[in-house]
Order: structure tokens, then sequence, then C-alpha cells
């Protein structure tokens, strides 16, 4: 039934993610010149007022105009009419809700200022898209002035936030007016920022949530460390900020630029082949590097080797500091070669394998050597010098950091993982990947060592090398470029692996090569799409059972709560186009989470 003559009917989607459905509501004569689409509202829903955002105006009711609601009032600004529909976009493309989205481009207070006078959307008459491979200690500063329109507004989306002072400063001095959107600014700030980028001609630099902002004439995107894992939400939806703004520049017709270290295939597949810079500015864009051969080590050494020594020494004597690094937490028991001491690895994908099942050999019971990743199974049989014997090896912080003190007996050494509360001033940390991101100001870095690399060269992740590179390339700029003092130090028994040669030459090609040759032979993203489901066993048994017949499914297995499965299809529209029917079956049936491109498969 048609409304009434002369009321106004509006849309709102209540901010309840257990609601799925949005909900027309009257719309009172005073409240009409401030409500549009993204207006965030308070409205009646089942006894009581909650949130919600305005989807539509002026809606043409199918309910009864007597039974229709009136909306309590206006709260402030939100996510304007593109936005909203991005939203939209992203809750289909990651399985979510579009309320998560939505509170994501909302302000963190409510913003009553009115919308300053519209301005225009940029018309680019050739958007460009592009992917550029940036040495990690390199300068990205002018690489991103040049990237700044005159006219319209950029975006520039940083993971990590220690460096983003230096980047606005610069920015500034170049007369552009930069707003920072960053998770370490205060709520009240981030507020001011998304209010203030409203009026468009402005550079918003921000974490994943930039993405968001409400810039009117968007003109250019920039994604600096496109494959940082920091720009995927951890909680479910885990959207990422890469493929989302290439989604809103390609929606707004903007510019796109994706730069990273090596550029993941992701980006590649969405703007095409990497430009690279000069080979001089690339391997100069990398430390110092020196690379240690355990298998060359006398026997008993363990990780603490005679050049990890020296270089140590001289790190301290120089009055710098030093750090040592090696993830413990999350990592599958390695087993090397008693003879050799080589690594044991799968033959096929590279990973470390571990011991299986025994079989049969000739009547005669054996030992075999198992892949987690691709499952390929072989006798226990060293690649490198034949031997049949293995032996586990794993390590952990405290006691490295007891040798270490051993080692340097007057120097202070510290261990710092995430839990620690304060790190130490000291001349030596040793902990895991976290110490990366903690290091007290003070002693200039002179070293950053991983004791042993082979944990994260042959883990048991599918986007185990890029990862690899991401940790040294988070090392590489704190310690500077190669004409500076800092010594990037890697002890490893894969010498020649991809991602070292990364380091030593500043050349991704031969690691892109590599790597789109395994994901391409599996189907793994971008050559196709996966998704991680977990939850109460009722709930993932429900989706499996509503999944179309061309989803393959690698699971159900036990976990200590419920179980767990992997699914896996040809292109990421149709594993959306999928979980849209599953999901709401098997959410029906109890607690579940759906993980599209699960970073950690």
């Amino acid at each position: 039934m048609p409304r009434m003559l002369g009321e106004s009917v509006c849309r709102v989607r209540p901010d309840l993610p257990a609601v799925a459905r949005e909900f027309d509501y009257l719309v009172p004569e005073p409240l009409r010149a401030e409500i549009r689409v993204g207006t965030i509202v308070r409205v009646p829903l089942h006894g009581r007022s909650v949130r919600g955002w305005v989807t539509a105006t002026d809606v043409a009711s199918v309910a009864d105009p007597a039974r229709l609601l009136p909306v309590n009032k206006v709260v402030g600004a939100g996510p304007p009419a593109d936005v909203i529909a991005l939203c939209e976009w992203a809750a289909w493309r990651w399985a979510g809700t579009p309320v998560a989205f939505m509170r994501a481009a909302s302000p963190p207070n409510a913003v009553r200022s009115p919308w300053p006078t519209s301005r225009n959307a940029v018309d680019l008459a050739n958007p460009q898209r592009e992917v550029l491979a940036w040495p990690p200690a390199a300068d990205r500063r002018e690489l991103v002035a040049e990237r700044v329109y005159a006219t319209g507004s950029t975006i520039v989306i940083v993971p990590d936030d220690s460096r983003v002072g230096s980047l606005v400063k610069y920015l500034e001095r170049a007369g552009h007016t930069a707003l920072l959107m960053h998770s370490g600014e205060s709520a009240a700030q981030r507020t001011r920022a998304w209010s203030d980028a409203r009026a468009g001609r402005c550079v918003v630099i921000g974490g994943r949530t930039a993405i968001w902002v409400p810039v009117p004439d968007l003109a250019h995107v920039i994604v600096l460390d496109e494959g940082d894992e920091g720009l995927q939400e951890e909680r479910s939806p885990t959207w990422n900020a890469r493929d989302v703004a290439a989604m809103r520049a390609s929606r707004s017709g903007a510019s796109l630029t994706l730069v990273g270290v090596v550029p993941s295939l992701e980006a590649i597949a969405s703007a095409g082949d990497p430009v690279r810079p000069p080979a001089t500015q690339e391997r100069n864009g990398w430390p110092q590097l020196e690379v240690v051969d355990l298998r060359e080590e006398p026997p008993g050494t363990a990780l603490l080797s005679e050049p990890l020594a020296r270089a140590l020494h001289r790190a301290v004597d120089a009055g710098g500091r030093a750090i040592c690094i090696v993830n413990r937490k999350g990592r599958a028991r390695q087993l090397t070669c008693f003879s050799c001491d080589s690594l044991a690895v799968c033959e096929r994908c590279n990973a470390a394998v571990v011991e299986g099942e025994r079989g049969t050999e000739r009547g005669l019971v054996s030992a075999r050597l198992s892949c987690p990743q691709c499952g390929t199974v072989r006798p226990m049989i060293c690649l490198g010098c034949h031997g049949t014997r293995m032996r586990a090896r794993r390590v952990g912080v405290s006691r490295l950091r007891d040798d270490l003190a051993l080692l340097l007996p007057r120097s202070e050494v510290a261990a710092v993982e995430a839990a620690t509360d304060d790190v130490p001033d000291v001349p030596v940390l040793m902990g895991t990947e976290a110490v990366l991101h903690r290091l007290p100001p003070g002693r200039p870095l002179l070293l950053a060592a991983f004791l042993d690399f082979d944990q994260e060269l042959a883990a048991h992740r599918y986007r185990a090398a890029p990862q690899a590179v991401a940790l040294l390339a988070r090392a590489a700029r704190l310690l500077g470029p190669r004409n500076g003092n800092g010594r990037l130090l890697i002890q490893t028994r894969l010498p020649q692996h991809e991602v070292i040669d990364v380091a030593r030459t500043g050349d991704p090609t031969c690691l892109l090569g590599t790597e789109a040759e395994r994901r391409r032979e599996v189907s793994y993203p971008p050559f196709g799409a996966l998704a991680e489901v977990s939850g109460s066993s009722a709930a993932v048994m429900a989706l499996l059972a509503n999944l179309p017949s061309d989803i393959s499914v690698l699971g159900p297995t036990e976990t200590g709560t419920g179980q767990r499965a992997l699914l896996h299809a040809m292109s990421d529209m149709e594993l959306a186009d999928a979980l849209v029917l599953a999901s709401p079956v098997g959410r029906a049936e109890g607690r579940l989470r759906i993980a599209v491109d699960p970073p950690r498969v």
C-alpha cells in the first residue's frame, strides 16, 4: 500500500549485526532537511531505540502507513551513498553483514555539523592503475607526493603508523591539506579528520579504515605495503583494505597505485605487472646483508654461530643496538638431516615436512615424511645427501636469551615477546617478531639477526614466502639503506631460497615467478578463492550441506569446540555467491565464523 499523501519514508539498516533486513520509517517534518542516505539516526525497533543508517530516502513503502513508526532523532552524519554501496559490496565479497562495514565507514563520534557545499567528483580522462615494486629502506614520501592530484582528493593507506608523521609533514610542506586517520589518533582527532574530509581537496593518510573516508572528489588511492597483513581485518568479516581500495577507485573513476617490496600476486592481478625502479636503487634500498649457512657451522653451535657472535660484538662495541628474532609460537616442529643438517622440505612445494605414518616398502615397515601443506608423502630420505636419519629441533626465546647472555657477558640482554609490557633500553634484545614493532628509542639499530629463518621460509602456509619477505622488509626499514651502518643477518639452511635472493639483490622477479607457479598449480588466490569456516558442529555441517557442488571442501576436522573446514572455489565471485546462500543457514544453527582469504592457511 503506498504511503499517505505528504508523508516521507526512509529505509534504515539497524546497527544490529544479527538483524539482516532493513525497515521503513516515517520522516518527521522537522528532520527532513537533515536526513539523506548515510545519515545516522535512532529508530524504534521491538520496543527499544537503536542506532541505524539511512540507506534510501523517499521510499515507496509497501507497508501499511498506519503501522510505520517515525524516526526518533538524527544522531549525525554518516557515510555517503557511494560508500554505503561499497559497504554492501564488501559484505557480499567477505561473507559479512553491511553493519560491520558501515561501522568502519562512520566517524568514531557523532558529527552534527552539516555537509559542506557539495564538490563534484573529479573526472579523470585516463585513470591509471599501477603496481610499484619499491625497496623497503627507500624513501616513499616523494613517490606519494608525485601522485597527489592538485585538484581532487587522495587517500593514502599505510599499515604501519610509525612513519606517517614524516609523510604528513612532507605533504604539508608541499602545500597539501593532510588529514591523519590512523588508529594511533584519538577518537576526537579521527572524528575531526573524518568531518574535514567531506570538504574534499585533501590528502587522507591512515590505516585500513581510512579507505572508507567520505571524500566527495576522490582522484587517487595509494596503498603502501599493499601485501602487509595489517591491511586485513583479523575479525570476521576478514576484509582487506587493498581490495576495497581497488574497488572504490574503479567505481569512482580514480587512479590506483599499489606499492610493495615484492608486490602481491593479488595486486598484480588487480592492477597489472609491477613497475620497478633502477637496479641500483633496488639494491641500495636494502641494508647490508650477511647470510649464514647453518649447515656449515660446527656441530653443537645450534643457532649461536660464529658469524652471529662477531656481528653482535661489533654492534654492541659501536654503541648501537642489536635485535635477534626467532618465532617459536605457532610453528610446527622441523626436521633436519642427521648427516648433513639440511632442513627436510617437500620436493613439490618446499614447505617443511613432518614425520608421518609409517608405511610398507618391499614388505618392511619404514618411516615416512609427509607435507602438511600439499599432502605429498615420501620415505624418510634427505633430498640433499640421501641420508635416512632425521632429528627434530625446536628453540625458544627464553633459552636463547640465556645463551646470548653467556655469549655477551658484559652486555645486558632482554627477552621480548608479544606479552612483554615494557621493553627495556638495553644493547641486545632477543624475541619474537614483536621486537620489530616495539623498539625503544635511543640507541641506533645496527644489527637485526634472524636466528632461524627457515621457520618462515618453510612454514606450512601458502603465503609463507611473501610473509617472510614482509618480516625482512620491516627489519630493513629499521636498519636503513645499504650505505648506512645497519646490517641484516639471516641464518638458514636454505641460503639459495628466492626470498633471500630478494634481500640480496633487491630483485623480486624470481620470487614472483616461483610463487605464481606454486599458486597456479593448486588454484590458490589469485587463481582461485579460499574461505575457512569454523564454529559449532551443527553450524558448520549446515553450511557445508548447502554449498553448491562446484565448491570444494577440505574437511571438516574436529577442533576443541566444534569443527573447521576449508572451502575452495575457482573465483572470488563464485565463492561469494555460494556463501550468500549457505551462510544464513549455517548461522541459524549456531556459532559460525567465516574467514574469506584467510592469511594463515
